[in-house]
């Protein structure tokens, strides 16, 4: 009984982390899109992960002190400059759309890793999933036509961009890391480093300006930024997806757009009207459906091949009749 109380609460644990980090980055478009008001795009990131970098560097220097080895070190630095496609594309994209509409298509994430591992591995999801993939690409056009039918905006199109370029971040998130005595705190660091390295290099002189132009309330969504939606989201990421399933990991994270829609729904005075409204419905419903069904895929058993003969193949050391 003890056993599985204590499972009970490691899962449940892990399943609140997950959650606090949908939320937090839920916030996070809206706090982003503030920024770019007052700065460029390179210097909102390259200030975002400087402070990220620096807590991030107390905290290896506290908790971790071991220098990466060379594959550690690698791995770091291709997850961020996979990161920083992402946020770059993320950040440009909300910047000229609504926050609200950023966290719902960006949530196609939850659809698009499934495709990726399936090419991956060549076991191609059933029926039900792509069904559920084409729901939430019809939601994304019910989004974006606002209140009647029109061409996505330039921000929509690079949120659509982002949520791809996060899908294949995140494969290969698990790919690297699983199964290896990487430290997450150093993993990344290392990630955020090469973030805020190449926000300064795309924008020295506006790094500059901006640390004059944010002002109190700028320099606190800069903080939120770097230290809740980068240093905690991304420890708390990379820890649990290494201690559960990708499954379940997308699944809680994958409510990241309904905060992203209360946030802006309730902060910022954005409306969706009644076609947005039900395209966000069939975006969170097609999400959610698709990862359930690509939850219980991965769960069950490959199926036995036949052999020449027409029988069943051996596989391993056991013979399955």
């Amino acid at each position: 009984m003890n056993n599985l109380w204590s499972r009970f609460g490691r899962v449940f644990g892990i399943d609140v982390a997950l959650l606090a980090v949908a939320v937090v980055w839920g916030a996070s478009y809206l706090v982003a899109k503030d920024l770019t008001l007052a700065a460029s795009v390179p210097a909102v990131l390259g200030w975002r992960f400087l402070v990220a970098s620096l807590a991030l560097g107390a905290l290896w220097a506290w908790r971790v002190r071991r220098r990466p080895g060379r594959a550690e070190l690698g791995t770091g630095a291709l997850l961020g400059l996979t990161q920083a496609a992402v946020l770059f594309l993320e950040t440009y994209g909300v910047a000229q759309t609504r926050a609200a509409n950023a966290g719902l298509i960006i949530s196609l994430t939850v659809v698009f890793t499934p495709l990726l591992d399936s090419v991956a591995t060549r076991r191609w999801l059933p029926p039900g999933f792509f069904v559920a993939a084409v729901v939430g690409v019809v939601g994304v056009a019910l989004l974006v036509s606002g209140d009647g039918f029109r061409t996505p905006n330039p921000g929509d199109l690079l949120m659509l961009a982002a949520a791809a370029v996060r899908a294949f971040h995140v494969t290969l998130l698990g790919a690297l890391t699983r199964n290896k005595p990487y430290s997450s705190v150093t993993v990344t660091l290392i990630q955020s480093v090469v973030c805020a390295v190449a926000g300064i290099a795309l924008d020295p002189t506006g790094m500059v300006a901006a640390a004059f132009a944010f002002g109190p309330s700028g320099w606190l969504g800069v903080l939120f930024l770097g230290l809740a939606a980068s240093v905690f989201a991304f420890v708390v990421q990379l820890w649990a997806v290494r201690r559960t399933s990708a499954s379940r990991a997308s699944l809680l994270m994958g409510t990241e757009p309904v905060w992203a829609v209360l946030a802006g729904v309730l902060l910022a005075g954005e409306t969706l009207g009644w076609l947005g409204a039900l395209g966000a419905a069939l975006i969170v419903g097609g999400c959610y459906a698709g990862q359930r069904i690509e939850s219980r895929f991965r769960q069950a058993p490959p199926a036995p091949e036949l052999g020449a003969d027409g029988g069943l193949k051996r596989i391993g050391t056991e013979i399955h009749v």
